[in-house]
């Protein structure tokens, strides 16, 4: 799962979601640099991209992609999944994506002054390009995944990958309706 997904993951709590957002930009054990509860986010990002990796659902749908984009299509099913649970966001909250996104943005804005420096450099675009929200159509995802490609080096291909998701696109809904009924399960149990 990308950014939407760890953070409805987070259970509106704002040390977990900034934890959630600040995880792939620390490394190791530098976690225990932060606030505890804030550690705990990052240790959940952890689990969650642990979890999805390993998920028969999402398996099925790397098996899919994986010919044309290798290492990436665990990449690309993170947004595609982001744009499911954005598309679908009704099924999952009782609030509008659009004010859960104001939030998180409003949350991040808080922390921003205990954010590792290449997370502070990305909450600006994130914000001003609503990125959460934006999930929220086939043609946000496909714009979100065109400018991903531009920021790698090398022919990722990412940019391409909006073709898999239309053709597939039933197939990859309802594997992702299957885990992150699952996933959400998990997180409710052990709180």
């Amino acid at each position: 799962m990308n950014f939407l997904g760890h953070f409805y993951l987070s259970q509106n709590d704002p040390d977990l979601i900034i934890g959630n957002f600040i995880a792939d930009f620390v490394k190791g054990r530098e976690y225990l640099d932060y606030p505890e509860k804030i550690s705990e986010g990052i240790m959940m990002h952890r689990f969650i991209d642990h979890y999805t990796d390993r998920h028969p659902m999402v398996k099925a749908g790397r098996k899919r992609l994986f010919g044309k984009y290798r290492h990436y299509s665990g990449v690309i099913m993170d947004m595609y999944y982001d744009h499911f649970l954005a598309n679908l966001w009704g099924d999952y909250s009782e609030s509008s994506l659009t004010s859960f996104s104001i939030k998180i943005y409003e949350t991040i804005e808080k922390y921003l002054h205990i954010l590792p420096e290449r997370s502070r450099f990305l909450f600006p675009y994130m914000k001003s390009g609503n990125w959460l929200l934006r999930y929220q159509t086939t043609e946000g995802i496909g714009e979100s995944l065109t400018g991903m490609s531009k920021r790698i080096n090398h022919d990722s291909k990412l940019d391409e990958s909006i073709f898999e998701l239309h053709e597939y696109y039933d197939s990859f809904k309802v594997e992702f309706q299957q885990f992150i009924i699952e996933i959400k399960d998990h997180f409710d149990s052990i709180n």
